[in-house]
């Protein structure tokens, strides 16, 4: 490959970055979209107005979620946004950890996953109009549609899995503070984990 060639596809990469980053910004209306659950259910984001909806990015065979799956945190933070009545959907946009419809359940199945939805967003659409960059990647959707946290988990993008439970849990942070009227102290930190793989 040619320098000047090098040059540009580097360029017009930076560009898309630049763009996707864009896309979506914390204390704006959250871009709506619409998407087919496991079962072949059609659903529009929009239609949870009214309600808190966690968006959760994933990807089975990333070990970074996997720790977070093991240690139980994952599902802990699913648990007190469903004890909550908040909406949580879990998105896979990531072409090299993608499972077919029965294996996605069955995977849910194993983690005890207390979700609303499992997304399988194979062509990257939904990840790309959020800018998903890793997994997990959560975003936390406020009941009046607008974005009220972007980012990771927790604190500990290091921390071994004994440490996982002990984090600071940004994702219950910002679902405590929208219970309680209050503005979120973080509305967007550096998420961490498996980069998102998107094909096409």
């Amino acid at each position: 490959m040619s320098h000047a060639l090098c040059s540009l596809l580097c360029a017009a990469a930076l560009g898309f970055v630049a763009t996707a980053a864009a896309a979506v910004e914390s204390g704006q209306p959250a871009p709506d979209f619409t998407f087919t659950d496991l079962a072949g259910k059609a659903h529009k984001l929009s239609a949870y107005r009214g309600q808190v909806v966690v968006l959760e990015w994933l990807n089975p065979t990333c070990p970074v979620v996997g720790r977070h799956y093991r240690s139980g945190n994952m599902q802990a933070t699913q648990k007190a946004a469903a004890d909550e009545g908040a909406v949580w959907l879990q998105i896979n946009s990531s072409a090299m950890g993608d499972l077919d419809a029965a294996q996605s359940a069955e995977w849910q199945k194993k983690q005890g996953v207390v979700a609303t939805a499992y997304i399988r967003d194979r062509k990257g659409e939904i990840g790309r109009l959020f800018a998903a960059e890793t997994t997990p990647h959560v975003y936390v959707i406020s009941k009046a549609g607008v974005l009220a946290y972007q980012g990771a988990i927790d604190d500990q993008p290091t921390a071994s899995q004994a440490n996982t439970t002990a984090a600071h849990n940004y994702v219950k942070a910002a679902l405590a503070a929208l219970k309680a009227g209050q503005p979120v102290a973080k509305p967007k930190t550096q998420p961490y984990g498996c980069g998102v793989k998107y094909g096409g």
